[in-house]
């Protein structure tokens, strides 16, 4: 045995170190994680829509508040209206996104495309 070997195998006291918790499945059924990537999946795209309508929100007020400070101004009035029609139209896409994503695997012959659990599940049978 060589040195580096043997270095490998020593054994270093990491004191109250601990790791964030358990990121798989140590006492569980691997069968399972079909379901914690769809679990993975939903959330992420539902983080993401929210984020979506809060950064619309926040376009909204700042265009509602450059309207209010246009003093009449055609230019600025037309800027504001522009933002706000702008963020609605990017909210339209984001969601029309996940629809689209459905629809376009039902027409391909994937209908679960967006249940990754079920569409997992159906490949390994």
């Amino acid at each position: 045995m060589d040195i580096s070997s043997k270095i490998a195998q020593l054994s270093t006291p990491l004191g109250n170190l601990r790791g964030i918790g358990p990121l798989g499945f140590e006492n569980g059924d691997p069968s399972q994680g079909p379901g914690l990537f769809n679990r993975i999946i939903s959330t992420t795209i539902g983080v993401m829509t929210m984020a979506a309508a809060i950064f619309l929100l926040f376009q909204i007020i700042l265009a509602a508040y450059s309207w209010m400070n246009a003093g009449g101004d055609k230019a600025a009035i037309e800027d504001a209206r522009k933002k706000i029609i702008n963020a609605i139209i990017g909210l339209t896409i984001v969601i029309a996104a996940i629809f689209l994503l459905d629809l376009v695997g039902t027409l391909i012959g994937f209908p679960y495309i967006t249940n990754p659990e079920e569409f997992i599940t159906n490949i390994t049978r």
